[in-house]
C-alpha cells in the first residue's frame, strides 16, 4: 500500500493536548515531538486505511477465497511441496 501522504508536503502548525508529565519526560529525553507524532500518525493512518480497504473489499476477497477452496490454484500441479 502506498503512503497516504506526500513526504514533500509542507508542514502545518497544530495544537495538541498532551499529558503534562509525559511531555516533561519527553522533553527531558530530547524527543523530537513533531517527528514522533508524524511517525505515529502515519502508522495510525496506514492501519485505518488498511482496515477500510479490507472492509470495502471483503466481498471480493471472500469470493476469491471460496473459488480457490473449490477449484484450487492454477499452480497447484507445479508445486513440489
Amino acid at each position: 500500500m502506498r503512503n497516504a501522504f506526500s513526504a514533500q508536503a509542507p508542514k502545518k502548525a497544530t495544537n495538541l493536548s498532551l499529558n503534562s508529565e509525559l511531555l516533561a519526560e519527553a522533553k527531558r529525553l530530547n524527543i523530537n515531538l513533531s517527528a514522533t507524532m508524524e511517525k505515529a500518525l502515519a502508522q495510525e493512518v496506514h492501519e485505518r486505511k488498511k482496515a477500510e480497504w479490507l472492509k470495502q473489499n471483503a466481498e471480493a476477497i471472500n469470493a476469491c477465497n471460496e473459488l480457490t477452496e473449490r477449484h484450487g490454484l492454477f499452480s497447484d500441479s507445479f508445486r513440489a511441496f
